[in-house]
């Protein structure tokens, strides 16, 4: 490992907005009142990388907390950081294996999920591991609110088709579907959010897919 990645995680572990393992189960079913200290609705990031999207959504609706989650701490240090250095209290991120994520969250504690840019795992012997796969929409479901809201943001094309078969299987409810966002009627301001790896992905002409589902 990298001087660089062991001084990340060396200072990561002094954040106050970065929770790792016994630290998140803690705040299971408190996640706003005791790390926020407010009755705000709780959303997630999923596989948020250097939470870019989760510092921004934080930036555009203070009336909500979010946490990002991820394991890849030399990643999250960097949102984490911005956070920090910008003084955003409504931000935290959680490094986790997101297959573990009810140990962290209660049954309906969590009001919306955004999965943006995932690995796509595309290779058939990985579709359990995307996270849009049945196993991981189970999960999610019971840390949901009722209808709340799971985004799909992906420039994979398959991972689109894939995630749109799974919700049509699992008889999921389809609000919006589009495979190609900057060029429909849906573009909203947190929808505008562009990662690093977005505006390159835009700079290239490659389509960007959204979806928008609930249970």
């Amino acid at each position: 490992m990298s001087k660089d990645k062991l001084r990340r995680f060396a200072e990561i572990a002094t954040f106050d907005n970065v929770l790792e393992l016994e630290a998140g189960k803690a705040l299971k079913g408190n996640w706003s009142k005791t790390q926020f200290k407010n009755n705000k609705p709780l959303v997630l990031e999923l596989a948020c990388g250097k939470g870019e999207y989760t510092v921004n959504m934080a930036r555009l609706f203070p009336d909500k907390n979010f946490v990002g989650v991820d394991y890849k701490g030399n990643r999250i240090w960097r949102g984490a950081k911005t956070a920090i250095e910008e003084q955003i209290t409504n931000v935290a991120f959680l490094r986790i294996q997101i297959e573990n994520i009810v140990d962290y969250f209660e049954a309906g504690e969590v009001s919306e999920i955004w999965i943006t840019f995932p690995d796509p795992q595309p290779q058939i012997s990985r579709e359990k591991k995307r996270l849009t796969a049945p196993r991981f929409l189970e999960m999610y479901k019971i840390i949901l609110k009722p209808e709340a809201s799971i985004h799909l943001k992906t420039d994979n094309d398959a991972l689109h088709a894939y995630t749109l078969e799974t919700i049509e299987k699992q008889n999921l409810n389809l609000d919006i579907c589009t495979t190609d966002l900057y060029h429909s009627e849906f573009v909203t301001d947190v929808l505008s959010i562009k990662t690093y790896y977005e505006k390159k992905y835009l700079a290239s002409n490659k389509n960007i897919n959204y979806l928008k589902f609930n249970f």
